[in-house]
């Protein structure tokens, strides 16, 4: 054994120089004896940078070791379906599975043991929370993390309130959280607003409250007032039966009651909403019946239902802009439903911005592209206090 070692360790050597390729190394280790294999395997990992191993632009390893009789993968790249299986090396308790994805892709993924258990990667310290909780994030080398959505103590930070609503559209009464600019209580002057569906879930996994902070202190965006509404019956309330009845709650209560109590513009082109996935499209369905009131719709990876795209091709055009996006790795029944919004608002000569990113349907892509819709919507002027009065 001490001679397959001794000959790995050279390998190793060989391998910083000369860039021996994971699959010869895998070629090698089936090359020896079994009773070999597991040392090899432990040297190999120890000797890593990082897993998953990313031995190129494009090309990724995902390894596993220890004791199981089936490994798969479950991920934004499978659409959370567990597959393929992962190679397992005889003689040893190492795992592997070859993928290509894009240069800049940014992937949630977990490891399924034995068909029922599911785990994050042990290796893998990068991990993404959401609504299910915590995934192993695959990050390829182009991918950049942006800065947005980290804490810093050394800029101003913008404070966040609460207030009770009770709506007679919905029959119950909900917790609004509101962000306020940091330079909010030093002058009279008014600001734009954005209203953010699923408002606890961008707070907690959208890094909102840190990417306002953020942009604001670096003069990337104008001081906006953020507003967070969470649901209460999703689903109904976002993409089914209770659309109209929460339609009314945002319009006719809630808004009335943001204006009443903080220093909002009456312009709806300074008015947007933001959501993901089905809250996207209650964004883009509110946008669509009453661009009075919203001038300005974001829709991350968004579901969007018929009457939307058939609307807003049949209907006059309205004062509205738009940012959505979707990812190669999205829910599949999105992607062509986001496709064909584009080509409704392009047609109609509204003004957009549409991108496809290597992501899933994930926080972590949500979070990553969240600066967009508002440097789009709320773009810093230097010198134009008429922005925002």
């Amino acid at each position: 054994m001490k001679k397959y070692i001794t000959i790995f360790g050279l390998l190793l050597f060989a391998a910083s120089i000369h860039a021996q390729t994971f699959r010869g190394f895998v070629d090698r280790l089936n090359g020896i004896p079994e009773s070999g294999r597991q040392a090899l395997a432990d040297s190999f990992m120890k000797a890593l940078p990082s897993i998953p191993y990313r031995e190129s632009d494009t090309l990724v390893h995902f390894i596993f070791q220890g004791p199981a009789n089936q490994i798969k993968i479950a991920g934004d790249a499978t659409f959370w379906k567990p597959k393929p299986d992962l190679v397992h090396i005889k003689g040893t308790n190492y795992w592997y599975h070859t993928a290509i994805y894009p240069s800049d892709a940014r992937l949630d993924y977990q490891f399924v043991l034995n068909g029922n258990s599911w785990m994050l990667d042990p290796k893998n310290p990068d991990t993404c929370t959401g609504g299910f909780g915590p995934n192993s994030e695959l990050r390829m080398p182009e991918y950049q993390i942006p800065p947005e959505i980290s804490y810093y103590n050394v800029i101003p930070h913008g404070t966040v309130t609460e207030f009770q609503l009770t709506s007679k559209a919905l029959g119950d009464t909900r917790t609004i959280k509101v962000y306020l600019p940091a330079d909010y209580y030093e002058g009279n002057h008014v600001y734009p607003v954005i209203l953010f569906h699923d408002g606890l879930d961008y707070i907690v996994h959208g890094k909102a409250i840190p990417i306002l902070d953020f942009l604001i202190a670096k003069h990337m965006i104008l001081p906006v007032i953020g507003i967070f509404v969470s649901p209460v019956d999703r689903s109904a309330e976002y993409a089914d039966n209770k659309m109209e009845p929460f339609t009314r709650f945002i319009v006719d209560e809630l808004m009335p009651v943001v204006k009443q109590r903080y220093r909002i513009s009456d312009d709806p082109r300074q008015h947007a909403m933001v959501g993901a996935s089905d809250g996207g499209n209650i964004s883009l369905y509110i946008g669509m019946k009453h661009p009075e009131i919203f001038g300005k719709i974001a829709a991350q990876s968004s579901n969007v239902i018929d009457v939307i795209s058939s609307d807003l091709k049949n209907d006059k055009k309205a004062e509205i802009e738009f940012y959505f996006d979707i990812g190669k790795y999205d829910i599949p029944e999105l992607i062509p439903l986001a496709r064909k919004l584009k080509n409704v608002l392009e047609r109609k000569g509204y003004r957009y911005q549409f991108f496809q990113w290597n992501e899933g349907h994930s926080w972590g892509n949500w979070s990553g592209h969240l600066r967009l819709p508002l440097m789009q919507f709320f773009p810093f002027i230097p010198n134009e206090p008429s922005e925002r009065k």
